[in-house]
């Protein structure tokens, strides 16, 4: 769901850029209260392991598209909404930055649609309100399903919203429309499935991080550094190996554009930018949280 900067006009870039940059600074207020030395580190292995994993894309049955985890769930249960968005931040950064995945002018659109509804919207008020009392296999799965589904609707539906007040392309709004919100019910439903198995895992292993995370400051005495190396391990495979078996498909927003527009498509990617992209993301949330934290000190 990354955007080009062919879909947007500079007016909306512009716009999406100021109200993206107000939660960055918003999120960076709240996070210096608990940037420590556990959750940093935690952060930036998550940045890693979203960015690796948002290269697979993988097929849509019967539809000739393909799609791939947003991550901003997995980001939001696991870290709190507010470090969360930082990382997500983070990652389309490096993308954009880096390896041309979204377009400079499009990125304050990217950051919102993939980092706002799912920290802000449907973590506090959908996942939250299932999942986090007393949780459970079965609450984990059915909050995870739900939260990421109505996350990734409510980003589909702003980049719709994005490209029609552009009025850069010619795409009919009410077909657009549909095909966006269809195409990204489907891949909903398999992120949904992924982030339930992730945040499982996580529960199994230290389940009270969950339970810090959901109190948005980690709990005190945490022991995590069996997590952080198997997410850091997950990471590397996931970019370095598995990258081998991405879907050649168009994604969910070229498909739709494709179906609407009856235009040809460009896909691109490469091996060896799951590594690379990770390291610049573990780098840049460990500045941040050393930023962060130096505010913090010197304001105590």
């Amino acid at each position: 769901m990354h955007m080009a900067d062919a879909l947007i006009s500079p007016v909306v870039g512009g716009v999406m850029w100021f109200a993206t940059a107000g939660l960055i600074a918003y999120s960076a207020k709240k996070v210096k209260k608990e940037a420590d030395d556990r959750k940093v580190p935690l952060m930036g292995v998550l940045g890693a392991f979203i960015f690796a994993a948002q290269m697979i894309n993988f097929a849509i049955p019967a539809t000739g598209s393909s799609g791939h985890i947003g991550g901003g769930m997995i980001l939001s249960i696991l870290l709190g909404p507010y470090a969360a968005f930082l990382v997500m931040a983070s990652v389309l950064v490096v993308q954009a930055l880096f390896f041309a995945d979204g377009g400079l002018l499009a990125l304050g659109c990217n950051i919102f649609n993939l980092g706002f509804f799912p920290c802000f919207v449907a973590y506090p008020l959908i996942y939250r309100k299932i999942a986090v009392d007393i949780p459970n296999q079965k609450k984990i799965m059915i909050g995870s399903l739900i939260a990421v589904i109505i996350g990734l609707q409510l980003g589909a539906f702003s980049v719709v919203i994005e490209t029609m007040f552009s009025g850069i392309s010619a795409l009919p709004f009410s077909t657009f429309l549909i095909l966006m919100q269809l195409i990204h019910l489907a891949i909903g439903v398999v992120e949904g499935l992924v982030t339930a198995a992730v945040v499982t895992f996580v529960f199994k292993a230290r389940p009270e991080i969950l339970n810090a995370a959901g109190n948005y400051i980690l709990i005190g005495k945490v022991e995590m550094k069996k997590l952080i190396i198997g997410f850091l391990l997950a990471a590397i495979i996931i970019g370095v190996g598995l990258s081998w078996f991405r879907s050649k498909n168009p994604d969910g927003l070229e498909w739709a554009i494709l179906k609407t527009s009856k235009a040809e498509g460009v896909d691109s990617g490469g091996l060896a930018s799951g590594l690379v992209g990770g390291c610049l993301i573990i780098l840049i949330v460990f500045l941040i949280g050393l930023i962060l934290r130096r505010y913090k000190d010197k304001h105590e």
